[in-house]
């Protein structure tokens, strides 16, 4: 038997480190971003349909971010569309993970898993979150976006509290210790949950 725990958490909350803690604890972790990279990478399946749709996204044979980024600016509607073509592929590439999988806890690293309805999926969610002073300063400190940008971004994303609220473990990730010891914390009452049942 195999339990699928999906992961989230708001842009800066720390979503990326704590999945690498899951896999470092034996579970097989899949990353949707790690997905759509190797989507719209050459050759990925993303490439085709987007091309006929997009035809000024494709730059040397591969999805342009940036490109795609300026059409969704001049066309909001083109946000529909995108996703229309990258959910479902998305969908497979995770489907194809859980059939080739051989750990027994699988880790589901999804941003917007309440946002797609992915929460259906899972057999619990993980919700990783700190003070929102915290994750602005961590973004910030990466130096690949403006104040403006982020904000952009959580805004658009479902508020922090409300995912915690519907998740069914909150990681805070304050510090690196604190975070992997609810990581092994939650691993443990899991796996006390899969013999007992």
């Amino acid at each position: 038997m195999t339990f699928r725990l999906g992961l989230t958490g708001s842009i800066g909350m720390g979503k990326s480190t704590t999945a690498q803690m899951f896999a470092e604890a034996g579970c097989a972790v899949w990353d949707a971003d790690a997905a759509v990279h190797r989507l719209y990478a050459e050759g990925g399946a993303a490439v085709s349909p987007m091309e006929v749709l997009f035809p000024d996204a494709i730059v040397g044979g591969v999805v342009d971010r940036a490109a795609l980024r300026g059409i969704i600016g001049s066309n909001p509607d083109a946000l529909r569309d995108i996703e229309g073509i990258v959910h479902p592929l998305v969908r497979e590439d995770r489907a194809t993970f859980a059939r080739m999988a051989d750990a027994d806890i699988l880790v589901f690293d999804i941003p917007l898993l309440f946002e797609t309805g992915s929460e259906a999926e899972m057999d619990a969610v993980a919700c990783v979150t700190v003070p929102p002073e915290v994750q602005e300063k961590r973004v910030l400190e990466r130096g690949s976006m403006t104040r403006e940008q982020f904000l952009a971004i959580r805004d658009k994303q479902l508020p922090s509290v409300e995912k915690c609220k519907r998740a069914d473990f909150v990681i805070v990730t304050d510090t690196l210790e604190h975070a992997r010891a609810q990581v092994h914390d939650v691993l443990e009452q899991i796996r006390k949950q899969m013999t007992d049942a």
